[in-house]
């Protein structure tokens, strides 16, 4: 099984860039994307043999997430089950016989750490969410976390100690994620690898020099590490500020 998420930063922008030839052409079982930016009706996508499904934010041109599927799950919900932390369209969970997929859009903490209390909260909640259906199935968990992990992670580690996506706080509740028994899974295949990134700025020309962070992931459930076939970035391709990841797993 081919699994694909992307950070689209806007899709209608993205569409007008070849969203629409690298979904042809990666061909996924699922594909998730982070920040549609849109309200209900203002995108159609033919995705012939794929079901969608979208969670908005209340919010216009902001936020939003979106998966497409050519496995029919058995459910479908949006949100982690609480109001106030669910209408910003952040997250949608789809059950399947043998694992839920949950895809993500994480908030970030915003310049200044104005959002970073926010970003505490939420990630100690979301992370309840997964270990609960964790509880009842494997759990696969993918999309935009804004932020980078270790220093491996980042081009420039020390000069962005104290930035959003890099503080020891963020950080800190990614570890805790891994330690409540998930696997980042581009780690499981590439422990030692530098340069590998998933963001890069649009100033500076940062891009081009590959000065970036790698803060899209897919994430499993511990016991699925054996199921594990493949994970890769698709630093190639363009039409947003982040990248494609690829997860590929037996199931």
């Amino acid at each position: 099984m081919k699994l694909i998420s992307w950070n689209v930063n806007g899709l209608r922008a993205c569409v007008e860039k070849g969203f629409m030839d690298f979904f042809g052409s990666v061909d996924a079982d699922i594909f998730c994307i982070q920040e549609s930016k849109l309200q209900e009706g203002q995108i159609s996508l033919e995705s012939s043999g794929y079901l969608q499904y979208w969670n908005y934010a209340q919010k216009k041109g902001y936020s939003g997430t979106a998966v497409f599927t050519r496995i029919e799950p058995l459910s479908h919900s949006y949100g982690i089950g609480i109001g106030e932390h669910d209408t910003e369209g952040r997250v949608i969970t789809l059950e399947f016989d043998t694992f839920f997929l949950v895809n993500v859009y994480t908030p970030n903490a915003k310049r200044a750490l104005e959002r970073l209390d926010y970003r505490m909260v939420w990630e100690d909640l979301f992370r309840a969410y997964l270990k609960e259906l964790d509880g009842k199935k494997p759990v696969i968990v993918c999309g935009d976390m804004n932020v980078a992990h270790k220093e491996i992670d980042l081009k420039n580690p020390s000069s962005n100690r104290k930035n959003a996506g890099f503080t020891d706080e963020e950080r800190g509740k990614f570890t805790e994620l891994l330690d409540a028994g998930f696997i980042d899974t581009y780690r499981h295949f590439y422990p030692e690898k530098k340069d590998a990134y998933t963001w890069w700025s649009y100033m500076f020309n940062a891009r081009a020099k590959n000065a970036g962070w790698r803060i899209d992931y897919f994430c499993t459930s511990e016991r699925l590490k054996d199921r594990l076939c493949g994970a890769g970035i698709h630093s190639d391709v363009m039409g947003s500020d982040h990248c494609p990841v690829e997860l590929g797993i037996n199931l």
